[in-house]
């Protein structure tokens, strides 16, 4: 059986169920540094009072450029407002961004530790995981996430001894089987 000859001026085909799953794939993508650099501008805020681009280049190991360049493109899609000289600023919608990211992050790493991942590798994994799930997925993950915890604070409360009988009682009466 040949293939058939790529026709460079045809249509390209249409989306099936199986090429639409990358769509969100690409979509996320997409998203990932934009989500990345909101979240490193809230937590600098958070903890400096501020978020300049040295400190963000610091804090995510890239040179001044390359996160100039990414403020000007956050800047254009409405998430920072930044003045020349002045720290970087969340607008509503980077501050959405950002808590949206972070929240995603923290059940995401929760669900990781839950399940008996080391902290170190929960960590990495978790920043990766946290742009590619969608609300089913964090909703679920939420909900295992606390039942581990019951069933693990069970498993290690200490266990109840049954109560032993007054003085004088017995639990089985003698000549009786």
């Amino acid at each position: 059986m040949t293939r058939p000859a790529h026709n460079p001026g045809s249509e390209p085909a249409a989306p099936t169920a199986s090429t639409s799953r990358f769509d969100g794939i690409r979509s996320a993508h997409r998203l990932e540094r934009a989500e990345d650099y909101c979240e490193a501008v809230a937590e600098l805020s958070r903890r400096t009072g501020e978020a300049r681009v040295r400190d963000l280049a610091a804090l995510m190991g890239v040179s001044h450029v390359t996160v100039s360049r990414m403020i000007t493109r956050l800047t254009s899609m409405g998430l920072v407002a930044q003045r020349q000289g002045r720290p970087v600023v969340l607008t509503d919608a980077g501050r959405r961004m950002a808590a949206d990211s972070e929240g995603r992050h923290a059940v995401v790493l929760n669900f990781l530790l839950a399940l008996g991942i080391s902290r170190d590798n929960a960590e990495v994994d978790a920043e990766g995981i946290e742009h590619h799930v969608c609300a089913e997925t964090i909703t679920a993950m939420l909900a295992h996430t606390r039942l581990l915890q019951e069933t693990a604070a069970r498993a290690a409360a200490p266990r109840k001894r049954p109560a032993k009988p007054a003085p004088g009682t017995s639990r089985r009466k003698r000549g009786s089987a």
